[in-house]
């Protein structure tokens, strides 16, 4: 458990401090600008305020709180990659999963710095808590291979993705354990409720809808039709989704490594929600989404951080690399709504095209 005197924050376990950080001092230390949104496009000042902790509502539905029972769940890692982020929110993320994710569940919190300017945003973490890894590329690499490299390096048997600036609500994990240990080979995302980038007012989304995409390849959240209605007998049931946002779920790690993991070939940001949703469909997976699991997400109106090659033109790339893949003939809708598509150079996709053959996947027509 955690307990705080004057802004330093001691994590006790059995009676004796096992480790002690001084959030004032950490937070303090962070780089600011005289706009609070410019350096992450929310609200930096505000975020500096709240620090680590706050108390947040319980935005599951009542229902959730009558479950089965959580016996012999297997303990996750959880991975979080950043780049330059504000460092309370950071801080507030890694937090939320200490106090919110029973001991016995949490294997270890790989942290995954994508080559920050100040290297001292990850390195002053590994005194905030023993069960904390520090990674730190020495270039810049992307949200798919730090993500990787940290899975590489994670101890527990199922992988927990999530953002850099997020807040694990009440029993967030346990739902999640659950379902996969039910039903193995599956990616599994919690309902993502809103944190609004000005205020950062926690917000509750509607537990009503899942996943989408348009033939451009930009994510939509579409709400459930009837015959999702018809499937599901009460409220805490998994929603089945065709896609997943991609920052927030959970995979056993075998099966996120005998799947394919992520295509490297994948640059910075975009497009890896979409690869990872078509192969687990076409290949033998599962996605659904898990009401009874929230976790809280600062959602931002543009991206603070920089693309090397652009940010048009490096979404173009990587999404074409899934149109390549795995859509088979359907590719020409996505080229029709992304004409500019056509014309990226996306290197040799032979490689993903036999992982397709080996996994024995089904055709996107299916």
């Amino acid at each position: 458990y955690q307990r705080r005197v004057r802004g330093v924050q001691y994590y006790v376990d059995n009676g004796g401090v096992i480790a002690q950080f001084d959030e004032v001092s950490y937070i303090a230390g962070a780089a600011h600008d005289a706009d609070p949104f410019k350096l992450n496009s929310f609200d930096q000042l505000k975020s500096d305020s709240i620090g680590s902790h706050r108390s947040i509502l319980d935005s599951r539905h009542f229902s959730c709180r009558q479950h089965p029972p959580w016996t012999e769940l297997p303990a996750t890692s959880v991975i979080m990659t950043f780049h330059n982020e504000a460092r309370s929110a950071l801080l507030r993320s890694i937090a939320s999963v200490i106090e919110q994710t029973p001991v016995m569940l949490l294997a270890d919190i790989v942290l995954v710095d994508d080559c920050s300017d100040d290297p001292d945003t990850g390195k002053l973490l590994r005194g905030l808590h023993p069960r904390i890894k520090l990674l730190r590329n020495f270039k810049r690499e992307g949200l798919v291979r730090s993500r990787i490299y940290g899975a590489l390096n994670a101890a527990g048997p199922v992988l927990s993705f999530l953002d850099s600036h997020i807040e694990c609500n009440k029993d967030w994990v346990q739902p999640l354990l659950y379902q996969l240990m039910q039903k193995p080979r599956g990616i599994v995302s919690p309902i993502i409720d809103p944190i609004k980038a000005d205020s950062l007012e926690y917000r509750v989304a509607s537990a009503n809808i899942k996943g989408g995409f348009t033939w451009a390849l930009h994510f939509t959240w579409v709400g459930l039709t009837a015959r999702d209605k018809a499937g599901r007998t009460k409220e805490s049931d998994p929603i089945v989704t065709p896609m997943i946002a991609g920052g927030l779920f959970s995979v056993e790690k075998e099966w996120f490594f005998r799947s394919g993991s992520y295509d490297t070939n994948m640059d910075i940001w975009g497009g890896e929600n979409f690869e990872i949703s078509f192969k687990n469909w076409m290949c033998g997976g599962y996605l659904y989404i898990i009401p009874c699991s929230r976790v809280g997400h600062i959602f931002r109106k543009k991206h603070p951080y920089t693309f090397p090659d652009g940010n048009g033109r490096t979404y173009s790339m990587n999404t074409k690399l899934v149109a390549e893949v795995w859509m088979d003939d359907y590719k020409e809708l996505f080229y029709q709504n992304r004409p500019s598509a056509r014309f990226s150079e996306i290197g040799d996709v032979s490689g993903r095209k036999l992982l397709r053959e080996d996994l024995k996947c089904n055709n996107f027509q299916w």
